[in-house]
């Protein structure tokens, strides 16, 4: 089970305090997979990085009872001068994965040929997305965080992507951001909706679309 309890989120700016969101609460458990629905800027992506450890919050907390991967494709932590393969043994080590086993299933998902054994700032962005989501997916955690930003590449790899993480994976959590709502159906079992800092939870998939509408049309 993963826990929110009146998380917030504020950067400081020239003119002050901006609050992202203020007092979001929801719990997921095993197995289930949420949407949050939200137009570009309402915070999603920041909400996910909280979730994922890449950020603290302001105020509240997070709690896991499991593990929680990195928003899929999010290359931040990664050493660029260190080679694709270095980052991921170093990764490996820390959740405790064989470097041996995983290097083998990120090659064969990632398609980056030679370019594994290169420091990473020669990678392009799609490459350094597709070793990230590699990385996630050979760590292979209870829960999921997926940005709308998860198509990478082709359709044939985007299709792999798929292959993957919702067929290969459907039994693990996820947490699912975007703007999306078509993405959001077809994914989860409940959405919520992220607008003007608060977080609305809706059970029926219906209303947090009629409410994500009504919220755009604003």
């Amino acid at each position: 089970m993963i826990q929110l309890d009146k998380v917030s989120k504020a950067y400081r700016t020239r003119t002050g305090r901006h609050w992202v969101f203020r007092d979001v609460s929801f719990t997921i458990g095993n197995s289930e997979k949420i949407g949050i629905l939200g137009r570009n800027g309402a915070g999603k992506s920041t909400l996910i990085r909280l979730i994922g450890g890449v950020e603290q919050p302001t105020s509240g907390r997070i709690s896991s009872e499991m593990s929680i991967s990195w928003p899929l494709s999010f290359s931040g932590a990664f050493q660029h001068s260190l080679t694709g393969l270095d980052n991921l043994r170093f990764i490996c080590r820390i959740y405790d994965k064989d470097p041996d086993v995983a290097a083998e299933e990120v090659e064969n998902f990632a398609e980056l040929g030679r370019y594994l054994k290169e420091p990473i700032k020669t990678y392009s962005a799609g490459m350094r997305a597709r070793l990230a989501f590699g990385i996630s997916l050979a760590v292979d955690f209870d829960c999921f965080l997926i940005d709308e930003i998860v198509a990478v590449g082709d359709q044939r790899f985007q299709d792999k992507c798929f292959q993957e993480l919702f067929v290969k994976r459907a039994d693990r959590a996820m947490i699912i951001v975007s703007h999306n709502d078509k993405y959001i159906r077809a994914h989860c079992d409940r959405a919520a909706v992220l607008s003007g800092g608060t977080l609305t939870q809706f059970d029926d998939m219906d209303a947090a679309y009629d409410y994500y509408q009504a919220q755009e049309g604003e």
